[in-house]
């Protein structure tokens, strides 16, 4: 049975972390795991709060001993995929996205992590295979049609490249101010169909 004085706390928590207060969060998620060290959602937003703060090796354990109570659970093994990608821990990254989405392959947000490992590890067509199956659900996914642009620069695709980021760009102007500043973008500082874009 949840607790509701339990549920309130981790309410105040979340609260506090929503509002950027990273620090007085844990502190929340502390007070509910001191008394039940078992709780998930606790030790699930203590990590993810942890992994904000970049302290990755405390995040990691929250992740861990969550998932040693309840080795299914989806939320946290996202999160634990997203702090092991920012870690550079692509390899052990990738075999757990792949484990999940053995079980459910359309699994969106576990595909967008794995575009982005994939990315990370040199491997851009097998990055682009999963923006794809992405964006055959979400065709108008400005990350994921940005990433895929990514992808194809690095390939040398251009053209294609630079459709896909005008129709990233199309769904939000972050995307544009992203390229601008992107080091991946410099090796088109002299196209002109880039320039225009990017004003």
């Amino acid at each position: 049975m949840t607790n509701p004085k339990t549920n309130s706390i981790l309410d105040e928590g979340n609260r506090l972390f929503l509002k950027g207060k990273l620090q007085e969060a844990i502190s929340y998620y502390d007070k509910i795991l001191n008394e039940n060290p078992d709780n998930i959602s606790s030790l699930n937003n203590k990590g993810y709060a942890l992994s904000k703060l970049k302290d990755y090796e405390n995040a990691m354990k929250c992740y861990d001993t969550a998932l040693q109570i309840s080795p299914d659970d989806l939320s946290v093994q996202i999160n634990k995929i997203s702090s092991l990608r920012k870690q550079g821990h692509f390899t052990t990254a990738l075999s757990l996205c792949d484990k999940i989405l053995k079980i459910n392959p359309k699994y969106n947000i576990v595909l967008y992590h794995k575009e982005r490992i994939l990315f990370s590890m040199e491997k851009f067509d097998d990055s682009i295979l999963c923006c794809n199956s992405i964006l055959s659900e979400y065709p108008n996914n400005g990350d994921v049609l940005f990433d895929k642009s990514c992808n194809l620069v690095m390939l040398s695709n251009i053209d294609e490249a630079l459709n896909l980021l005008e129709n990233a760009i199309s769904q939000g102007l972050q995307f544009k101010a992203k390229a601008k500043k992107s080091k991946l973008f410099e090796k088109l500082s002299n196209n002109s169909r880039f320039q225009k874009l990017i004003l």
